[in-house]
């Protein structure tokens, strides 16, 4: 794909890898090639692992770009919204293998994929906008909403609490937890698990199952971009 993200494709999987500095973090160009990316992950008809760099799947959007203005900063927003209500139609399963810290948008990341492994060790998980002076757009308060058990939401979105792997998995941002240098491994595995289904049915149901979200979603953003004139 680029240097911002790898496509690795074997036995009808698809590994996309973030590689943008240290927090990876979630510029225009970088959402440019995660659409490009599940474009060419649906012509091979692959299952999805979204994975990022040892010890950090995504520290959240590119501060430059949130520090360059409301509009800019708010534009940014808006595209990673329509991204991660991608992510939740896609029609192919999408794993997220997540090696270490997952933060704001880096969790929504989380909480749009069909099933999330995380790392054992010293990780933080979370949606921190309130800590840095955000208020939680409404896509983001819709989705943390559907995807989050219901006490987890109130401390996540309202009180900005982040969680390590195992209280992450009790708060609903993963689905499991392994040794970290088992990540990779543990996600390939249920890659191969999720190839044995049929996929017109899973993408059928997948959309059934999150018709109200995805509706949800919609408006939502609609709503974001109304408020910023976009």
């Amino acid at each position: 794909m680029s240097e911002l993200i790898s496509y690795q494709i074997e036995d009808g999987i698809a590994t996309l890898t973030l590689a943008n500095g240290k927090v990876n973090a979630l510029s225009p160009a970088m959402f440019d090639e995660l659409n490009a990316a599940l474009d060419r992950a649906e012509q091979d008809r692959a299952v999805v692992i979204l994975t990022g760099q040892p010890g950090i799947l995504s520290g959240g959007y590119d501060l430059k770009v949130m520090t360059s203005g409301p509009q800019n900063a708010m534009a940014l927003v808006a595209t990673g919204s329509r991204f991660t209500r991608r992510m939740l139609a896609h029609p192919f399963p999408i794993i997220v293998a997540c090696p270490g810290h997952a933060i704001a948008k880096g969790a929504f990341l989380l909480l749009a994929a069909d099933y999330r492994i995380g790392a054992e060790g010293a990780f933080n998980i979370g949606l921190n906008e309130v800590q840095i002076g955000m208020t939680m757009h409404h896509a983001g308060i819709e989705l943390a909403r559907d995807r989050l058990d219901k006490a987890a939401f109130q401390r996540s979105v309202i009180n900005g609490e982040l969680f390590d792997p195992l209280g992450a998995l009790q708060a609903g941002f993963l689905d499991r937890v392994v040794p970290v240098g088992e990540v990779m491994a543990v996600a390939k595995a249920a890659a191969l698990q999720l190839k044995k289904i049929n996929m017109v049915a899973h993408r059928n149901t997948k959309l059934k199952v999150r018709e109200a979200l995805l509706e949800a979603l919609d408006q939502a953003i609609e709503l974001d971009q109304q408020h910023f004139a976009l």
